[in-house]
């Protein structure tokens, strides 16, 4: 899949509202407002310098999220699919 494409359908589902499995996951609207964030530089920066930028990121979001605490879940595996797909884009560009 398109990098940018897995980056698009991440930011799209962390822009919608929290529903209650996710809060029970762990999720606050801060963190995922700050995650979407996060995720919308990234995508920014590959678009507008193209795809050797994803040398330069340094995804980290699997400590992120273990750090507050977040639970396995919906959110959680789109944006470990972000990171993944990121760091695949490093190593093929």
């Amino acid at each position: 899949m398109d990098v940018l494409a897995v980056l698009d359908e991440a930011v799209a589902a962390l822009k919608a509202p929290l529903g209650e499995d996710d809060r029970a996951q762990g999720w606050t609207d801060d963190l995922r407002r700050e995650v979407q964030e996060e995720i919308s530089v990234d995508r920014s920066a590959l678009r507008r310098h193209g795809p050797d930028t994803a040398r330069h990121l340094r995804p980290r979001f699997d400590e992120w999220l273990e750090h507050e605490g977040v639970r396995p879940g919906r959110l959680r595996a789109l944006v470990i699919d972000v990171q993944r797909t990121l760091l695949e884009a490093r190593t093929t560009t």
